[in-house]
């Protein structure tokens, strides 16, 4: 019986602490702009190019535009302002 009750607190925390911000991978806020106002997600992968990154993917996370990107070997997550392409926050993996 305790086994069982201390399993499934287990399980609940495990299932809390996976949906929580705090563990999220990204970064997430990046403009309020409403997202017809927003630059097309090519122009951020080329400010990545520009950057010297070769772009792998692009997705867009919360409010951000996130561009994957290679840089001296190491890969990087670039996270982009639609609204003006501005960097936010860069990540290396």
């Amino acid at each position: 019986m305790r086994g069982r009750l201390l399993a499934g607190i287990g399980l609940g925390l495990a299932m809390t602490l996976a949906g929580s911000p705090l563990l999220a991978d990204g970064f997430t806020n990046c403009t309020k702009a409403a997202k017809a106002s927003w630059k097309p997600v090519s122009e951020a992968e080329a400010a990545a190019r520009a950057a010297g990154y070769e772009v792998r993917r692009t997705k867009i996370d919360g409010s951000c535009y996130e561009v994957y990107g290679v840089k001296d070997g190491k890969l990087y997550e670039l996270f982009y302002s639609p609204e003006d392409l501005s960097l936010k926050h860069t990540k290396a993996k």
